[in-house]
């Protein structure tokens, strides 16, 4: 078995970062969402990676991302362990009846507060970490909870109460590889050195791994 990356990019010119999530995460299937979206045995898969997104999910009104809501509800019923990148965390949260709303755009490093000293998949991540969004999660979905903050959203990560369900707002695969990519990308007052981003997918496949 291995983990499947649902690469949600809407823009085929911007998608360079789900094929970063596949290469970190492994042993993994990539698939483009738009082109192929039918997973319809879950438990054939250790766990799931939703991808980030130029789209929202409020506007987002693409079969495909339905079905995607649908898919949620589905890895809770079956415990099929699932994160949630960006739109992938915002998405999560919106399947389960959480608010989403467009906020501004922010291309940069900011800092988070881990508020769940606990969490196997924010393990070891450092608080500065790669953002690349322009909307933000106001209100959690059903049975999701708050596991870390920054100054401008107290809904940063979240993680489900019961099954193995984490979602990011930022870009655990954005790194010195691609940042070049957007044209608006800055890193502010933080490098790189600083951010050890990755280890949420390396985190969260191991759990997978071991999990299942």
């Amino acid at each position: 078995m291995s983990v499947l990356v649902l690469d949600d990019e809407v823009r085929p010119d911007y998608r360079y970062l789900g094929p970063e999530i596949d290469r970190i995460a492994g042993d993994s299937e990539y698939r483009v969402a738009l082109e192929d979206d039918d997973v319809d045995d879950l438990t054939a898969y250790d766990g799931i990676i939703i991808s980030g997104s130029t789209a929202s999910v409020y506007e987002a009104d693409h079969e495909v991302f339905e079905r995607q809501q649908q898919l949620v509800e589905e890895c809770i019923a079956e415990s099929v362990p699932l994160l949630g990148i960006c739109f992938g965390h915002q998405l999560v949260n919106y399947a389960l009846g959480g608010e989403v709303i467009e906020d501004r755009r922010r291309a940069t490093f900011v800092e988070m507060t881990v508020t769940d000293d606990d969490d196997p998949v924010l393990s070891g991540v450092e608080p500065v970490v790669p953002v690349l969004h322009s909307d933000l999660v106001t209100e959690l979905g059903r049975d999701l909870r708050s596991i870390a903050t920054t100054d401008y959203n107290e809904h940063f990560c979240t993680r489900h109460e019961t099954e193995p369900i984490w979602t990011v707002q930022y870009h655990p695969e954005f790194t010195e590889r691609v940042e070049d990519n957007p044209s608006d990308w800055s890193r502010g007052d933080h490098d790189f050195s600083e951010c050890t981003a990755t280890k949420t997918i390396e985190n969260f496949v191991e759990f997978c791994q071991g999990d299942r």
